[in-house]
């Protein structure tokens, strides 16, 4: 493979890129093998040298914990993985409460902050360790994480949520609802890996998913000196690890670029 960036790294990119390829490997219906580049995904930090670019063998998200007094790293972590807010509870748009006695008010208040503290309670006691999820985290969820020794990380991206519930055999939540009109977290829902690490990359940090139970969705973390550089390096990578899956899919190659006329 030839990376127009930088003819002296394409050896070093060409294998990252088969490899990465090689490993999400997936079977369709017709028992035929696919290749989804889609399940790679590739984070760019700024500092030190190409060639310190490396292929994660799990996944990596371009987020931080909550709190600085959460664990920097958890180790045989049980991930889970919601699609909601965990923040104080609201009454919807167009909802009123209507009180007729000014004591009952505190009262409202002190169960619209109890909901959002039973769901951390729940996932806390189905086995949790870390928690991902789309929506935010207030500071009142974030102290009871703090007190369970929790790892929590608020904003990620869906796309990126689904990719993890793939790797480590997690499902995505939308809600805690349950069939018996209640509210219960299924310790089948959570996500296994090895370890869940926060770590300094560049100028921020990432966040560090290793030792799955697949690999099914891997990430690729690019460094250079600048963004220029990193954007240039991503699109041809990109380029390169489609043409290894439509190679590895027909199992054929149609040499081009001028091949024809040089030949």
């Amino acid at each position: 493979l030839f990376l127009s960036f930088y003819v002296s790294e394409a050896d070093f990119f060409a294998k990252m890129a088969v490899e990465a390829v090689k490993r999400v490997e997936t079977t369709d219906s017709k028992g035929k093998s696919k290749y989804p580049v889609s399940a790679i995904n590739i984070l760019k930090a700024h500092g030190k040298s190409a060639r310190d670019s490396e292929l994660v063998n799990g996944f990596s998200l371009n987020c931080v914990k909550v709190s600085t007094q959460m664990p920097a790293t958890v180790n045989k972590a049980k991930i889970a993985l919601l699609d909601f807010d965990l923040r104080k509870a609201k009454m919807a748009f167009g909802v009123q409460v209507l009180v007729d006695d000014p004591k009952k008010l505190e009262d409202i208040r002190k169960m619209e902050g109890e909901i959002t503290k039973r769901k951390c309670r729940m996932l806390i006691e189905a086995g949790a360790n870390v928690v991902l999820t789309t929506g935010g985290i207030d500071d009142m969820a974030s102290k009871v994480f703090v007190e369970n020794n929790v790892m929590a990380v608020r904003r990620c991206k869906k796309s990126d949520l689904r990719k993890i519930a793939k790797l480590t055999g997690g499902r995505l939540l939308l809600t805690l609802s349950d069939e018996k009109e209640g509210e219960s977290v299924d310790p089948s829902t959570l996500g296994e890996a090895e370890t869940v690490s926060e770590e300094k990359v560049g100028d921020g940090e990432l966040i560090y998913i290793k030792g799955c139970s697949t690999t099914r969705a891997q990430t690729i973390v690019l460094r250079g000196a600048n963004d220029y550089f990193l954007d240039e390096v991503d699109r041809s990578l990109h380029d390169a690890m489609c043409i290894v899956k439509r190679t590895l899919e027909s199992n054929t190659l149609a040499p081009g670029g001028g091949a024809v006329e040089a030949a």
